[in-house]
């Protein structure tokens, strides 16, 4: 851009600055309108992502990990035959591990099902063996609604998902039975006490599924080893430097390494349907902006038909009056974005201190309290939004002042 077209660029943005201040009240509905939408889009955007964020977290801290560690195909063919793939202990692969950064905790799973019994009532059910302390920073969100963790129990004990234990009438402090066939096809049985019930973000998680020591585990199916080896990072950012590294250290061979994005068929759903809510907001927002925008400068340029004929009569080119109205229009959008930014910033604040109550989700039985997150690229999002929208509303009152007729403008209410 030469100096004479930045000059000349300046001169049309002061223009235009003069021009919506000289109209105070009809500026200010007009940037009032603007700030309404971006404040309406993030405040609807933040609590989206907030509610997207909490299922991310709940998802890595009650089932997946950041990152599983399994033999190749274990994912897609281990369902039928998961004891054809097991991996040996952690510690043989500790060196190329440590290299992770960001590394929390790694612990093994083994992954084994069966039925379960009580009294008379049996069912099927799926389980994992775990180590319990190491597995605890993995599954904080899993939350004991009766009884205790199994950190706080003998190694004969089992945690059981609400909906499993209720289809059983189990409860803590219950002897079961657990049966399950080995590796050598037999069958093999041990007893174990409900140490105590639980619940997640996933219901159907909860309706099938316990949870035993990983020893346990193992005595009761014959084997040694696990079926997968999850790792936690501090940070789920992290998620993506993690997996390149560990491919890079692991024998691709041996080793299969997958990011929880993979496994969360769930979440990744329900993202996708909120991207799309988000996206009919924005599309609302940007018609209501357009559309009232549009009439606030039409209306602007009928009113200055006279000055716009006035200007061309002197020496000012088409090209000049359409850039100084698109100029007005993108103006609205700056200073109405930023207001709104910060508007909606400053209440997003307020709204999480405060907290917003919801209900129970499914499966659970207490409420909790909603928030606003407002991220960054939302932010960014709502600027774009507001500037875009408003330079989208100027064009037709742009172009239509810049096709006036000098004298018929001129001539206009005389």
């Amino acid at each position: 851009m030469t100096n004479k077209s930045l000059q000349l660029g300046l001169q049309d943005l002061k223009l235009a600055a003069r021009s919506l201040l000289r109209h105070r009240r009809r500026s200010a509905l007009a940037v009032g309108i603007v700030a309404g939408g971006v404040i309406a889009f993030l405040l609807a955007g933040g609590f989206i992502n907030w509610i997207l964020v909490s299922m991310r977290e709940a998802t890595i801290h009650s089932q997946l990990g950041h990152v599983q560690i399994t033999r190749p195909d274990y994912l897609s063919k281990g369902v039928a035959d998961p004891y054809r793939y097991l991996l040996p202990e952690v510690s043989t692969q500790e060196a190329a591990i440590k290299q992770v950064k960001g590394l929390k905790t790694i612990t093994p799973r083994l992954a084994f099902s069966g039925l379960i019994s009580k009294d008379d009532a049996t069912i099927s059910f799926l389980g994992e063996g775990i180590d319990p302390v190491s597995e605890a920073p993995i599954t904080d969100e899993i939350s004991i609604v009766s009884g205790k963790d199994l950190t706080e129990s003998p190694p004969d004990s089992v945690i059981v998902g609400q909906g499993l234990a209720a289809s059983i009438g189990a409860k803590a402090g219950d002897r079961l039975v657990l049966l399950s066939t080995t590796r050598s096809g037999s069958l093999n049985a041990v007893e174990a006490t409900v140490a105590g019930l639980f619940v997640t973000v996933s219901k159907p998680y909860d309706d099938s599924v316990l949870r035993a020591p990983i020893e346990l585990a193992r005595r009761l199916v014959g084997v040694s080893g696990a079926t997968s080896w999850v790792v936690l990072l501090d940070e789920t950012d992290e998620t993506d430097a993690a997996v390149a590294t560990l491919r890079r250290t692991l024998d691709p061979a041996q080793f299969e390494v997958t990011p929880w994005t993979a496994l969360a068929d769930f979440y990744n759903k329900t993202v996708e349907l909120f991207s799309k809510q988000v996206g009919i907001v924005r599309l609302l927002i940007g018609m209501i902006v357009i559309l009232s925008i549009t009439n606030t400068l039409t209306m602007s340029v009928m009113e200055r038909t006279n000055e716009i004929g006035t200007a061309m009569a002197l020496g000012i080119a088409r090209v000049g009056i359409l850039r100084q109205f698109l100029f007005e229009g993108v103006l609205i959008g700056i200073v109405g974005g930023i207001g709104g930014s910060v508007v909606g910033w400053l209440l997003s604040v307020s709204i999480s201190a405060v907290g917003i109550p919801m209900p129970p989700a499914p499966g659970m039985t207490e409420g909790y309290l909603g928030e606003i997150q407002l991220s960054l690229p939302l932010i960014q999002d709502s600027l774009t939004l507001a500037i875009f929208t408003t330079l989208l509303a100027s064009l037709f009152p742009a172009w239509k002042a810049s096709r006036m007729a000098i004298v018929d403008a001129l001539r206009y209410q005389r």
